[in-house]
């Protein structure tokens, strides 16, 4: 085809010129327009959550609160900019805070003023915030940039499978030609149609069996824009159908839809799955952020006992009744118990702004956490500590005579916690309420369902392709002659493709890949379920071990108190040396930093044991709801 039939001369067609750019306009308007990009988005959104929710409910029987929009005030900005701390730019604060570029699509996104979330918090710029244990979950939650990363995967996810819904419920396009004007060698300006069809109306469908059916509309601008008498009116339409009779065509277009739907189920699993263990770890390092402050205070009081220690050994030195040398242990224990107390200040400041980095905060702001939490730990363990005491001094009067041999007693339940069960029963409730091994057993059912596509595939490939056109090219616009032959403008074509299975060694190669695929998804499941026995089973020697540690600790701190005390008075008697008095402050500290360790970690470890159970639950704010075996929930 030569180039007239692509170009039209303005001088003797300006009306037709002119009567459809306002339809090509229009046509560009109703396809290319119909929605704004604000409106496309929160579409979306709408789709993907309403996805969520709906597997939501089938993972667990109920739905929860869910989005992705964060907070525009989240507390890391207001901490950025009330507190005065440095930062690097725009992008420090926020997306909404960061310039947009030329042509930027959507102007309701990012919002300025967007959800509210924090300002319960009331922050002065020369006071440090004080959190506490629920608040740090909660503001973990909103402001941790690797819990938003996890949430937006399982928004991915729903927006996938949103998308593969839609290809199996039918998809409509439309689109115009590529017209403009040109200058003609002899000055003459002339419209340019740079595509062969104009204005077309496409739709599509696919079904689970494999058969895709497609149909268009079209109006070919070339046609109508012809120069010269010949112009036709330029309406064409096709449809067509294909059935797939043998081979995988018949599973592979089904299957993406449905390992999408499986896709999100997983995603919504390991989401799950994450929050658990997030929610773990920020309420362990909170609690080693007090352990490590009550570490600072028992050095800040250790320092000063060696202090005093020192401050009398001199004065004792000047009555004559101590030497150069106990002068020189005592300053060499103060010295000791000085550095003891910076390295613990340090050690302090260097898990906290671990933590602030854990939630999602930054390390310079100024935060504080209440110890309100370890007090409370602290607290209910009174009654057993005194229960612990009191057997301690009955025992104690039992003196093994010698020569008898000493029986050595073995770890007991006395105090055991309500979690301390059975390694059997706590590994059952494992099996039956890890996430991850769900998801782990699913993707042995898509290897299954990969095997069948793969071994369909060796065979013979038969499908029908069956197609219907019309064109209307008999009415000519110019002079109105000629007739519209809507039976005869229509074509039918079948066809019946059979591709044999001569050379299948890709396929070979394909099934072959998919068998041991399965191999390794079902020893997946294996090292999964032994993973969760052996985290399971260690979870139970944890809480065994810090509860035996906390009993020892209990004694410990009651003979070094005591040690302590008695050595002080026989120092000051002259009846004891200065060596013995600071190797009982250090024994004393020492005791009471064990002591506090052992209550932290026992309460860790039982965060942990139920984390690798699964039986701890993660409410939508990022809170705590724990198991409670005599309720057989939380």
């Amino acid at each position: 085809m030569d180039n007239r039939n692509y170009q039209i001369s303005l001088k003797g067609r300006v009306g037709l010129f002119c009567l459809f750019i306002p339809v090509f306009s229009a046509s560009v308007l109703m396809f290319a327009g119909c929605k704004t990009t604000s409106e496309y988005r929160q579409d979306a959104d709408k789709s993907a959550y309403n996805v969520i929710q709906e597997k939501q409910e089938a993972a667990f029987g109920r739905s929860s609160d869910f989005t992705i929009e964060r907070p525009s005030d989240i507390l890391r900005r207001r901490l950025l900019i009330e507190q005065g701390l440095p930062y690097s730019g725009e992008a420090s604060l926020g997306t909404d805070q960061v310039k947009t570029i030329d042509d930027w699509p959507d102007e309701e996104y990012p919002k300025k003023d967007g959800l509210e979330s924090g300002r319960d918090f009331v922050i002065k710029k020369d006071e440090a915030l004080q959190l506490n244990l629920i608040q740090a979950l909660q503001v973990g939650a909103a402001n941790s940039s690797e819990y938003q990363t996890k949430k937006e995967a399982v928004f991915q996810k729903a927006l996938n499978l949103d998308l593969q819904r839609s290809n199996f419920s039918g998809t409509l396009e439309g689109g115009v030609a590529d017209a403009g004007l040109v200058m003609d060698s002899d000055g003459t300006k002339k419209a340019q149609i740079r595509a062969p069809k104009g204005n077309t109306l496409n739709f599509s469908k696919k079904f689970r069996n494999g058969m895709t059916f497609a149909a268009g509309l079209a109006l070919d601008l070339t046609r109508v824009l012809t120069a010269g008498g010949s112009s036709a009116l330029g309406i064409s339409g096709d449809a067509s159908f294909t059935i797939p009779l043998l081979g995988g065509n018949r599973y592979r277009d089904a299957e993406n839809l449905t390992q999408a739907e499986r896709d999100v189920i997983y995603s919504i699993w390991e989401f799950e799955r994450f929050k658990k263990t997030y929610a773990v770890n920020v309420a362990g390092d909170y609690l080693n952020v007090l352990k490590q402050q009550n570490k600072v205070e028992n050095g800040a009081e250790n320092y000063r006992n060696s202090i005093a220690s020192a401050n009398r050994t001199r004065s004792l030195a000047d009555a004559g009744r101590a030497t150069e040398i106990q002068i020189d242990q005592a300053v060499q224990n103060e010295l000791k118990a000085r550095n003891g107390w910076i390295s613990a200040i340090e050690s302090y400041n260097s898990l906290l702004d671990k933590f602030k980095t854990r939630i999602g905060l930054p390390p310079d702001a100024n935060i504080t956490v209440d110890r309100t939490a370890l007090d409370v730990l602290v607290k209910a363990t009174g009654d057993m500590q005194a229960e612990i005491l009191a057997e301690e001094q009955d025992s104690s009067s039992e003196v093994v005579a010698e020569g008898e041999e000493i029986k050595l007693a073995p770890p007991d339940n006395r105090y055991a916690g309500d979690l301390e069960m059975e390694s059997s029963q706590a590994i059952e409730l494992g099996l039956n309420n890890r996430l991850d091994l769900f998801v782990a057993i699913g993707k042995i059912y898509d290897a299954q369902r990969d095997i069948i596509i793969k071994a369909d595939e060796l065979g013979a490939d038969l499908s029908l392709n069956n197609q219907i056109r019309f064109d209307q090219k008999g009415y000519n616009l110019s002079n109105g002659t000629g007739e519209l032959d809507l039976l005869n403008d229509f074509e039918f074509s079948s066809l019946l493709t059979l591709d044999l299975p001569f050379n299948r060694d890709e396929e070979r190669k394909n099934y072959r890949s998919s068998v041991i695929n399965l191999e390794k998804t079902v020893r997946d499941v294996q090292n999964k379920e032994d993973d969760i026995k052996l985290s399971i089973r260690n979870g139970l020697r944890s809480m065994s071990e810090r509860r035996e540690s906390f009993q020892i600790q209990t004694m410990a701190v009651a003979v070094a108190e005591k040690r302590n005390t008695s050595t002080q008075m026989f120092f000051e008697a002259g009846r004891a040396e200065i060596r013995d008095l600071l190797e009982a402050q250090e024994d004393l500290l020492t005791a009471r930093n064990n002591l506090t360790a052992a209550i932290v970690e026992y309460r860790v470890a039982v965060l942990g044991f139920q984390r690798d159970t699964g039986l701890l639950q993660i409410d939508e704010n990022g809170l705590l709801l724990e198991y409670s075996p005599e309720k057989g929930g939380s």
